[in-house]
């Protein structure tokens, strides 16, 4: 019953979507049914401590979840217990003093320059409308590192050839101007030519299907992982890895923090810093065919 109100009060007044609230309600019942199973079939949320979370903790972990899975049951756990405060039902929260298992956080997947220009030099866009669009899908990605949401929003009137960027809606709203270069300039252009041509109904937005309408997320991520497919070895094949590697690329060729930060429209230099990590790894890979690294005793071998 508790777990209920809980859940619609997300619903309702915290308008959470059904996914997130199908997930906080799977990790609860799952929680539910550990107290039940050692406190006599009675769940009781003002008998629970700070030790009874830190022994289902060390039960997901003996059932080989990772830190993240943990962490995210221990999210809702939290969200739950708050709400009982709130409306007075528990005097504490039990997981004020418990931290959740320690995550390392990946590198970013990124693209080497010279495999994404194989890719973009290649034959393996058609000719057609759709395939001058899906060549430009990647490119604008890769060359201008903005999001899969900010490349749909791009609208007609916000492109502006003359002075060579284009204007962008990211998150919470807020908009900034990219710079393109001569390159991009002239695939956008070839786009435009062959959209205005061969698709009938006008539309305000830049990228479009063959009907008119709007790109979708799905429709841009579908583009982007039949392309990178044709990268051998590649884990990670979405719109973010382009992302990654347009900010990854700025850095290595000698790009200030700051201005690759506004370039992606992070609001703090901490989002953007991850990616100095990886051209730092990959600096020591380089590093490592250096037949000096190689010998003992020498820096990367310590």
């Amino acid at each position: 019953m508790l777990i209920d109100d809980f859940l619609n009060y997300l619903r309702y007044e915290r308008n959470y979507s059904d996914y997130t609230i199908g997930a906080y309600s799977k990790d609860l019942d799952q929680f539910q049914r550990y107290v039940r199973e050692h406190r006599e079939g009675v769940f009781d949320p003002g008998e629970i401590d700070s030790d009874f979370v830190r022994s289902w903790i060390v039960s997901l972990m003996d059932e080989k979840l990772s830190p993240v899975s943990v962490n995210r049951k221990l999210s809702a756990l939290k969200s739950f217990f708050k709400f009982l405060m709130k409306r007075g039902i528990v005097s504490a929260n039990p997981l004020r003093l418990v931290n959740g298992p320690k995550t390392k956080k990946p590198l970013p997947y990124f693209i080497k320059d010279s495999e994404l220009e194989a890719l973009l030099d290649g034959d393996g866009f058609d000719e057609d409308f759709e395939g001058v669009r899906n060549r430009l899908v990647i490119e604008m990605l890769y060359d201008t590192g903005m999001r899969r949401s900010e490349l749909i929003g791009i609208r007609n009137v916000d492109v502006d050839f003359e002075a060579m960027q284009v204007k962008v809606t990211g998150k919470r709203n807020k908009q900034r101007l990219i710079p393109f270069a001569e390159g991009l300039k002239n695939l956008m252009l070839a786009y435009t030519e062959v959209r205005d041509r061969e698709v009938e109904t006008s539309s305000e937005w830049f990228l479009v299907r063959k009907n008119g309408n709007q790109l979708s997320t799905g429709i841009v991520y579908n583009i982007v992982k039949k392309q990178l497919s044709e990268i051998p070895m590649l884990a990670k094949r979405s719109p973010h890895v382009l992302r990654h590697s347009f900010a990854t690329s700025m850095l290595n060729n000698g790009a200030e923090l700051n201005a690759v930060k506004d370039l992606l429209g992070h609001s703090s230099l901490a989002s953007t810093s991850v990616y100095t990590h990886t051209t730092f790894e990959e600096l020591k890979k380089v590093y490592h065919a250096h037949p000096r690294a190689k010998k003992e005793g020498g820096y990367y071998g310590r």
